[in-house]
């Protein structure tokens, strides 16, 4: 290509060996070759592995890897479990996991990747129709989901896929609401939907017999698919990504190599999703890998996070933007003992330097002088296997996602280029640039969509992420936008991601977003902000919304430059539309400012 200008992690660090092995076979393999039964993997088979944050029933690492094999049997060997026909799988079919997070999760993972399977993990707030396309595109021969999700399921299968009972039933697998199968006490079941008894259990998937060893994918087999976690859908229908065991084990040694652990970092506090990609590497498999306990909760609350950092003494969590947000103000902060707490990794989203700041400090404020806390963040996407930057543990540069990866390379293009990919312009330091990513991380592509795969993927191998960043003298990237969300006003380029976090410093504002809103007179685009009140209850009258929108939109132009002012307008409205993984979804606000524009039209 001309003007190719590429940037790689050997500045910083060498390329990393790295093996072409099932992900199974990564976690577990005996490095002595012993088969000491002392150890799993590279630790004492002993070691608390995954943890119930309610129940605080535990699973070690040798009764995962004996569990993940019973149930990966019994998926795809046994003819019939408990007088109910069993699924019979075969390496290669795909299983649907609809679910939220729980303690049987990485083993549903983990079995189904030891018997050769590949998995589809859907987000569990789907409705029945999101769940259909996922369903139909990712083309699963068994879905394994709750009494709590099997409602959805049902309707899908009923009502938008028109299928008869006798025509799924066989298709569905349950995951048990009592934590038996893992040594836990008895629960009461939740009020079970109709016919849920007559489906299979995982229950009684367990303990029938064992793989005596893992499917392998070694060689070429590693490129096989592992995952398909589904792209945010921030434009368009979500895509299937696929995702490889190479994928999976080259971040995870990457990741390694860049942030190894450090001294005291022996346990994390799990409540991003694990049907995302960044939660099945870091929370799943990574944590298994460097033998970190993984307390895992069904999802964030702030009150139960608080008090679940203090009762397993957490030493690091990942999470996101907006739960950086609740930790910066929430009252329960000040309830519980969070001085165990050493590194909060945030991904997913941008993390300004202010919000990064103020947690910081609010935390420390509470401590010992000279106590230990990192506040960083990383950078990466589902087509990356989460993460293609992170912050090393050593370092901390405010509002920088760190630096690439070993054994990847990267690019940052010009955001006016948009044709011929062998034109591409690249930017120097300190310039806005798209960044394109290339190396062991980088996705397969996208499930049975050829022209997205190859609209998105250079010839030479280079993914094209969309996203906008600026990288220094000394390699440090900034995250400043996605391409297609700059804000363009009267010849100048802005960026929503700036603008949210400096609103996001605002003691009344809570959460916030901005788009670009279209001016036909002056044939130019406006930055509107979308802003939710920290106490809703101080702008109850229309009149007071009108006054704290005002506010905001004065205060704003003390921060900022002139062509970054406020000039579409400030909103005031309930929550701040996004993904699952914290991502603002623009395409929900530009439907609302649509919306907002038709009915000012119509009382003209």
């Amino acid at each position: 290509m001309s003007n190719l200008i590429t940037h790689s992690s050997r500045a910083h660090f060498p390329l990393m060996p790295l093996y072409e092995r099932s992900i199974f076979t990564h976690l577990f393999a005996d490095p002595t070759g012993t088969n000491d039964p002392s150890f799993t993997g590279s630790f004492p088979a002993d070691e608390p592995a995954y943890v119930d944050a309610a129940t605080g029933t535990t699973l070690d690492r040798a009764q995962v890897k004996k569990l993940a094999l019973e149930l990966g049997w019994a998926l795809t060997k046994a003819e019939s479990i408990a007088g109910k026909k069993a699924p019979r799988l075969r390496r290669g079919d795909v299983v649907l996991v609809f679910s939220p997070n729980s303690l049987a999760y990485p083993v549903v993972l983990l079995s189904a990747i030891a018997a050769g399977l590949c998995c589809s993990l859907a987000n569990s707030a789907y409705t029945a129709s999101e769940l259909a396309h996922q369903y139909t595109d990712s083309e699963p021969k068994t879905i394994i989901t709750t009494a709590e999700c099997f409602g959805i399921v049902r309707e899908m299968f009923d009502k938008v896929l028109g299928l008869e009972w006798e025509e799924w039933k066989t298709k569905v697998i349950i995951i048990p609401d009592s934590l038996e199968w893992a040594g836990g006490t008895p629960s009461s079941r939740l009020s079970a939907p109709r016919d849920i008894e007559s489906l299979l259990k995982m229950e009684e998937m367990l303990g029938i017999d064992a793989m005596v060893q893992e499917e392998k994918f070694d060689g070429s087999l590693a490129h096989e698919t592992a995952f398909m976690c589904y792209s945010s859908g921030t434009t368009g229908k979500p895509k299937g990504v696929e995702t490889t065991h190479q994928n999976a084990t080259a971040l995870m040694d990457m990741a390694f190599h860049l942030a190894p652990l450090m001294p005291g970092i022996d346990s994390s506090l799990a409540i991003l999703p694990f049907y995302h990609i960044y939660a099945v590497v870091f929370n799943v498999l990574f944590s298994m890998y460097r033998d970190v306990k993984c307390v895992i909760m069904p999802r964030f609350d702030p009150v139960q996070f608080c008090a679940n950092v203090e009762k397993y003494r957490i030493s690091l969590s990942l999470l996101v933007p907006p739960v950086l947000v609740v930790l910066a103000r929430h009252s329960a902060v000040d309830q519980y003992d969070l001085s165990s707490l050493k590194w909060l990794y945030s991904g997913a989203a941008p993390l300004g330097a202010s919000l990064q700041a103020q947690v910081k400090q609010r935390l420390l404020s509470k401590r010992k002088p000279g106590s230990i806390l990192h506040v960083i963040q990383g950078y990466g996407l589902t087509e990356t296997t989460s993460s293609s930057h992170l912050m090393p543990l050593d370092k901390d540069k405010p509002g920088s996602v760190g630096v690439l990866l070993p054994n990847l390379h990267a690019r940052l293009i010009d955001p006016e280029h948009d044709g011929d990919d062998d034109q591409a312009k690249d930017v120097g330091p300190g310039q806005p640039g798209e960044i394109w990513v290339k190396g062991p991380s980088v996705m397969k592509g996208y499930l049975k969509n050829p022209a997205a795969t190859k609209s998105s993927m250079t010839a030479d191998g280079y993914f094209k992420t969309g996203d906008i960043a600026i990288r220094d003298e000394d390699g440090y990237y900034f995250i400043v936008d996605r391409k297609k969300e700059l804000i363009k006003y009267k010849g100048f380029q802005v960026a929503p991601a700036e603008l949210e976090s400096i609103l996001l410093t605002h003691p009344e504002v809570a959460d916030a977003a901005v788009i670009g809103v279209e001016d036909v007179a002056e044939a130019t685009e406006l930055p509107r902000a979308y802003v939710v009140h920290a106490d809703p209850s101080k702008i109850s009258s229309s009149e007071s919304r009108t006054a704290f929108a005002k506010a905001v939109a004065e205060w704003m132009q003390s921060k900022v430059a002139k062509h970054k002012y406020l000039r579409g307008g400030v909103i005031v409205i309930d929550a701040i539309p996004k993904s699952a993984s914290g991502k603002i979804l623009r395409k929900d606000l530009r439907e609302l400012a649509k919306n907002e524009s038709s009915m000012v039209k119509s009382k003209l």
